[in-house]
């Protein structure tokens, strides 16, 4: 890789936003993938706006050490290890926690992926693995709104933010099924806000650009710097960028925006 493209993957040194303090006074947030990355950031930001309760799930066991910063934060915290994708487990999980905190406020499905770090050509890619992406990525949000949709129109309350991806809006070689389930979480996120637009209840989206996870650490060089190099503003994303971007969409303060997606990408997918 060359040096041009060496320093355009660097962080930017960036402190998080000032956090609006309270926001989430009483509520409760539940974030999927909260073992670190994009969930992880969200997790803590609910957290240290004042969140009664956060809810960190994540198949990783990762999740587990949440509970320490979480309740640091001023929260309480439920973690729990899951496969999101798996239906009886995600049923009984979901179910677990309304018994115990009563309600849901805010859902983050922030679970993507599914393609083991290994990144074809499609003429290349198997079924099996087609299966697996739509499954973690697409289905595992349908799963998880599912348990809290009944709850949220009968409050007539509720903010959903599902976690898409800029590469759903921007062509990526050696990505098109992760592409292909992205574009259906924000096909999902559309629909499902013109249906609970009645109720009160807030569905949107984030496409986050490149950002500094475990998952772009695994992406082979060429992806990730071509990814990169498409970015106007010239670096890659950390988390906190979009757990800004998350916590003002499940805020009160986005209570007329419903259907919508957020690039957080540094200008990548601009039209």
């Amino acid at each position: 890789m060359g040096g041009s493209v060496q320093r355009r993957l660097q962080v930017q040194d960036t402190q998080s936003p000032t956090a609006a303090a309270g926001r989430f006074a009483g509520k409760v947030a539940l974030v999927t993938a909260a073992g670190g990355g994009i969930g992880g950031a969200s997790a803590l930001r609910f957290a240290r706006e004042g969140a009664r309760a956060v809810v960190a799930m994540d198949v990783s066991p990762a999740v587990e050490r949440m509970a320490g910063l979480i309740e640091s934060a001023g929260s309480m915290a439920i973690c729990i290890k899951l496969d999101c994708s798996d239906e009886r487990a995600v049923v009984s999980a979901f179910s677990d926690v309304l018994s115990r905190l009563g309600s849901i406020d805010v859902l983050v499905n922030g679970v993507g992926g599914g393609g083991g770090g290994r990144n074809t050509e499609f003429f290349e890619s198997m079924p099996d693995t087609w299966r697996r992406i739509v499954d973690v990525t697409l289905l595992s949000t349908m799963l998880c709104t599912r348990q809290v949709v009944e709850g949220m129109r009968q409050r007539r309350y509720g903010k959903i933010v599902n976690i898409a991806s800029s590469i759903a809006l921007v062509p990526t070689i050696k990505m098109v099924e992760y592409a292909s389930a992205k574009a259906g979480v924000l096909g999902f996120t559309r629909s499902l806000a013109m249906e609970l637009a009645p109720f009160g209840v807030n569905v949107n989206a984030v496409s986050p650009g490149p950002i500094k996870t475990a998952a772009t650490d695994a992406l082979p060089p060429d992806v990730l710097a071509r990814s990169v190099n498409a970015v106007p503003m010239g670096r890659i994303g950390v988390p906190e960028e979009i757990a800004s971007a998350v916590a003002f969409l499940a805020s009160d303060e986005a209570s007329y925006v419903t259907g919508q997606n957020l690039a957080v990408n540094g200008g990548r997918a601009l039209n």
